[in-house]
């Protein structure tokens, strides 16, 4: 067996993974292809023709470099992986991108690269600018804004501002959305390419676009500078300031650039004009600058030159590409309006059915009320008809209850007159028995008086008989009462005559007779008190019944004046001291005879 049997057999391909700005891809390649090869198959995968703003770019231990055409791509120092990793990128940038980017997809590559870089803050914006780009991002992304669609915090998962910004400002994320939709509201209309492409216009002009920097040194004493190349030339900037260079080499201004080693030098075309020498850390950073010099300076000078057929080829068909798209843009916004105005018709009309739908059924519900309302009225009428008959006969009825009442007016005037009549008497009577009753209390009165009075005497006589008794009375006992006396039939008192005393005595039967009497009487007035009371009390409803009866029927009388009697007890009590009065008449009346006789025998004696 040969020695080359005995070898291992390499293998003939080997796997490429290619990373762009918004894919990943993954391609087998031969040994034998050069960078140019894959180069191109990625171009015509992502359907790109604008070839020569891009580049292959992998890292290489601290620092990265870019895969050359010319040779092979495993005779370069690329990664010792599989697959190798290649980030497809934009090499070169345009001077003025609405003038050389002709294709979308160029043009899509670089927004989201100089998209990234200002996220990342390889290029310095300012926070207005920084707002702005945001809001031309999100229209690219989202489309014209819509109120309804995009509500409060859907940019919440979108990073679209450095964070350098974020934190030079106290903004909550809400305030930075808010201030980033209401750019993002003013850019409706705008399609994603024209969006992108007023990106990369505002990029443009920024400081930092488009320069890539290098670590320099100007001589061996390791002064720190920074050298930027970029489509326009070469500049001179201090490690702390990108934004504005030292000093600069336009293109168009320099004859030659060369480099030995670590040893870079620029020559100027003015030849009065001292030749520029610096130093780099490695060579293999000279070679990358190098490589973009000549890059940048090749595009610059294809600037200024007629374009290729190949170049105004894709002009022209992006031309006519654009016109087609906006023709079609206009086309479908014609179609979306007269879609809006037919939807906003068919709504109109929908609008108007549903409208006369609820007037139908107002309608119909009007009419069903309308003919509840006739068969309410025909009830209404037909029951003010029996209503009428009913108040017809009510009519009749109080007109003959008017009669019967003028009838029965009629007859109780006759009795209100007869009436009147018994009141007056009654009234006469009550006056009289008030004035006997006064007279009857002075009476007695007087009475009262007269009888303590024979009371008295009545004492001083006993007490005199006392004092005058003597042993014997002859003249007592031939002394004979005559059936005329008041004494011979009384039982008040009794003349005892006994040997040596004279003894008289008086009953008290002649007390309870008296009064017993009295009571009698008293007892008879009360009777005839009750009776005249009842008479009273008769007369007295009578009259009541007869004022029930006008006010309950209504007819006008004369004012009857009330009737005012004095108090019965007040009447009997006064007959009664009368009675009494007359009995202690006849009894003072007989004390005084026996007085007068006792004093007559006292004189004899």
């Amino acid at each position: 067996m040969s020695k080359m049997g005995l070898k291992k057999k390499q293998p003939k391909t080997f796997k490429v993974k290619v990373v762009t700005m918004d894919a990943e891809m993954e391609f087998s390649c031969e040994v034998k292809w050069k960078g140019k090869d894959l180069f191109d198959l990625v171009g015509r995968t992502i359907g790109l023709r604008e070839t020569w703003f891009f580049g292959l770019r992998y890292t290489v231990k601290d620092t990265y470099a870019w895969l050359k055409m010319e040779k092979r791509v495993l005779d370069q120092e690329v990664p010792k992986e599989d697959p190798i990793t290649f980030h497809f990128l934009a090499k070169f940038y345009p001077e003025k991108v609405e003038d050389e980017l002709v294709q979308e997809i160029t043009q899509h590559l670089f927004f989201l690269q100089v998209k990234k870089q200002i996220l990342d803050e390889e290029i310095y914006c300012s926070p207005e600018a920084s707002v702005l780009l945001a809001s031309y991002a999100v229209q690219a992304k989202y489309g014209d804004y819509d109120p309804n669609f995009h509500k409060p915090g859907f940019l919440a998962q979108d990073e679209l501002l450095p964070k350098r910004v974020l934190k030079q400002y106290q903004m909550t994320p809400d305030m930075w959305e808010e201030k980033i939709t209401a750019w993002y509201a003013e850019h409706r209309g705008i399609t994603r390419d024209e969006a992108e492409m007023e990106y990369l216009k505002i990029a443009q002009d920024l400081e930092m676009y488009g320069v890539n920097y290098f670590p320099i040194t100007q001589n061996k004493k390791d002064t720190d500078l920074l050298l930027g190349v970029d489509a326009l030339g070469l500049h001179i900037y201090t490690p702390d300031n990108r934004l504005s260079s030292r000093k600069s080499f336009a293109w168009s201004g320099i004859r030659n650039i060369s480099y030995s080693e670590k040893e870079f030098t620029i020559k100027p075309l003015d030849k009065k004009t001292e030749v520029f020498k610096f130093y780099s850390s490695q060579l293999r950073v000279n070679k990358l600058i190098l490589q973009l010099c000549i890059g940048n300076h090749d595009l610059f000078m294809r600037r200024r030159k007629v374009d290729s057929i190949e170049v105004q080829q894709m002009k022209a068909q992006a031309r006519e590409e654009k016109a087609r798209k906006k023709m079609e843009r206009q086309r479908l916004a014609r179609e979306k309006q007269l879609r809006e105005e037919a939807e906003r018709a068919k709504e109109d009309l929908e609008r108007r059915l549903y409208q006369l739908q609820d007037e139908s059924r107002l309608a119909n519900e009007a009419l069903i009320r309308s003919e509840e309302t006739a068969d309410l009225l025909a009830e209404k009428a037909q029951i003010a008809e029996e209503e009428a008959k009913l108040l017809a006969q009510k009519a009749a009825e109080a007109e003959q209850e008017r009669q019967r009442l003028e009838v029965t007016a009629l007859k109780t005037k006759e009795e209100k007159r007869l009436m009147e009549q018994k009141m007056r008497e009654a009234e006469l009577i009550a006056v009289k028995l008030v004035e006997e009753s006064e007279r009857r209390s002075k009476e007695a009165d007087q009475l009262k008086q007269d009888l303590n009075e024979a009371r008295e005497a009545e004492r001083r006589a006993k007490q005199r008989l006392l004092e005058i008794t003597k042993p014997t009375y002859p003249y007592l006992k031939c002394l004979v009462l005559t059936p005329a006396s008041p004494w011979a039939e009384s039982d008040v008192g009794d003349l005892n005559l006994e040997t040596g005393s004279f003894k008289f005595e008086f009953k008290d039967s002649d007390m309870k007779r008296l009064s017993m009497e009295i009571e009698r009487e008293r007892v008879e007035y009360m009777e005839k008190s009750k009776r005249l009371q009842e008479q009273l009390k008769e007369l007295k409803t009578e009259i009541e019944t007869l004022k029930l009866e006008e006010q309950h029927g209504g007819l006008p009388g004369p004012t009857s004046t009330a009737l005012h009697f004095p108090p019965l007890g007040n009447v009997i009590n006064s007959l009664y001291s009368i009675q009494k009065a007359k009995y202690i008449r006849c009894w003072k009346s007989e004390i005084k005879l026996f007085a007068t006789l006792f004093m007559d025998c006292n004189s004899t004696t």
